[in-house]
This record gives C-alpha cells, structure tokens and sequence, in this order.
C-alpha cells in the first residue's frame, strides 16, 4: 500500500494540488516528504503548524508610510525568491483553530501575508488523527476541503525491503501545462456529466466534524480530482493510484459511486464501438463481393 500512497503523492505534487497525508506517528511521512524534495533539487520548508502563531501566516501588521502592510515570514520569502520549492506543514491537526483559519488564504490562494507563493510551489501536508496527536484538533472543514487526503498506510514487506535495499524516493515529475490543461478539461466534462446524474453527490458537508476534517464531495474537490485524474493519466500512475487521489478529494462513498458510473459508461463505449466494426466490417464485405449479394 505504500508505494500506491508513494505514487498518489508524487502526482499530487506534480499537479500542485495540496495534499494531506495522514497517519500514525513514526511512519515516515515526513521523511518521505524530505527524501522527495531533496532528490528532485527542489528548497524544501518545513513548517511546524502547532508551534506557529496565526500572524505567521496571515502576515505581521507593520505600519508603513501610513498604511499597514502585513509583512510575510522569511520561510515564504525564501519560496518566492526561488520561484519553487516544497512548503512542508507538518504536524497540522494540532495547530488550534485561530492557526488553522489563517491557513485557509495559504492553501487555496497562496497568500502569506502580502506575498503570493509561486504556483510552481508546492503543498504538502502531515497529520495525525486527532487520538493519536499530541493535544490534536478536528481539522476545520473549509481547510480540509482544500486538500487531497491521503492514509499513508505502511506495508511490512515494503518497509523491510526499504530497510535492506534502499527506499525509493518519490520524484517530482514534469508535466506539459497544455497537455494537463486538455485532460483537465475532458475529465471537467465526465465529473459534469456524473454529477449530473447524481445531484446529491456535488456537495456533501458531514455533520460530524471529525468526519468534516477529512475528504468530503464539493464542487472544489470535484474539480481537483479532475485534475489529479489529469495528471494520473499523464504520470502514467495507474488506476489504483487515480481510484486514491479521487477518493482523497470526495471521499469514498462518492469516489466509488463515480468508479462504477464511469466504469459503466466505458462498458458502454466498448460495446457501442464494438457494434459500429461489427456494421462497417459487414458493409464493407457487402462492396467487395457485389457479385454474391445479386
């Protein structure tokens, strides 16, 4: 399972998709986040979301000339200045919820304070569940709805061939903005054309607020697993590495009502092709031989 996880995240990363990886302590997330960044040459930040003041992500007021500017902190200095990176936060369910509001800007619009993160960076996200973090929090629904949640799940053969040969990091890979543009698209109009057959489906907030803090349907994590569908496909990732990303986004039950309406409607399309050969190749038999059919 954790190469799956392994292959999920580094197409999230490729994508720029936020994505939050939860699981137990000591299972290595955020040494794999590290591993990733340093073979991919890429600055990494970590970012420790329990230790952090609201201000350090919202921006420290300063009076300038009159105004009030709200200076960024130097971590997203460094990002800007190198125009990519990794932005690690680690350690987010246990941020208090006045740290987890002001994190909302940094997720989905990139601002910290006055500044804009590049879009080449990317966001990544630890957690424990809220049992096992020390003095955790529920993750607050607006801010888990802008991730791609991911249970990294350790396998005991894997980790013991780790241990023996080497783990293999994940890599950040490069992706045609055009190409993932157009797969984006079409992907757009399958989710659509689902959604509009399964209204219920579009936006599904759970009362439950440790539920609430996970993956959940929205139109905004609708359209974020049609982009990690995108560049799924791109990466070459599998279909149980896109079946993950999906439910990372909507969650299970809606993940897999869309699996099996999607499946349904490529079985569809083949029988539908498959009986358009059946008629040309008849016609075009009827042409050549003109003879036999007198």
């Amino acid at each position: 399972m954790t190469s799956v996880v392994r292959r999920a995240l580094g197409v999230a990363v490729a994508c720029r998709c936020p994505v939050l990886l939860w699981g137990v302590p000591g299972t290595g997330k955020t040494s794999a986040v590290t591993e990733m960044a340093a073979a991919s040459e890429w600055p990494l930040e970590v970012v420790i979301a329990s230790i952090r003041e609201p201000s350090d992500f919202a921006g420290l007021p300063v009076v300038s000339n009159g105004s009030v500017d709200f200076a960024p902190p130097r971590w997203a200095s460094r990002l800007v200045d190198a125009g990519r990176g990794v932005l690690f936060l680690d350690e987010i369910s246990t941020a208090p919820p006045a740290v987890q509001a002001a994190l909302l800007r940094v997720v989905l619009e990139r601002h910290v304070g006055d500044l804009r993160i590049p879009d080449e960076v990317a966001i990544v996200a630890a957690a424990n569940a809220t049992d096992q973090a020390a003095d955790g929090w529920d993750l607050a629904a607006p801010l888990a709805n802008r991730f791609c949640h991911l249970d990294w799940q350790i396998s005991a053969s894997e980790w013991a061939d780790g241990m023996i040969g080497g783990f293999d990091p994940v890599t950040i890979r490069s992706l045609d903005p055009v190409e993932l543009a157009r797969r984006t698209a079409h992907y757009d109009a399958v989710i659509g054309s689902f959604v509009a057959r399964r209204s219920g489906l579009l936006s599904q907030l759970p009362t439950d607020s440790s539920v609430a803090g996970r993956a959940w349907a929205s139109p905004r994590t609708w359209s974020m697993a049609a982009k990690l569908l995108a560049a799924g496909d791109l990466a070459g990732a599998g279909a149980d590495v896109s079946s993950m990303l999906v439910a990372g986004c909507v969650g299970p039950a809606a993940a897999l009502e869309f699996a099996v309406w999607a499946a349904e409607l490529r079985s569809s399309r083949c029988r539908s092709s498959a009986e358009r050969s059946r008629l040309v190749h008849r016609s075009r038999a009827g042409r050549s031989c003109p003879q036999r059919a007198l």
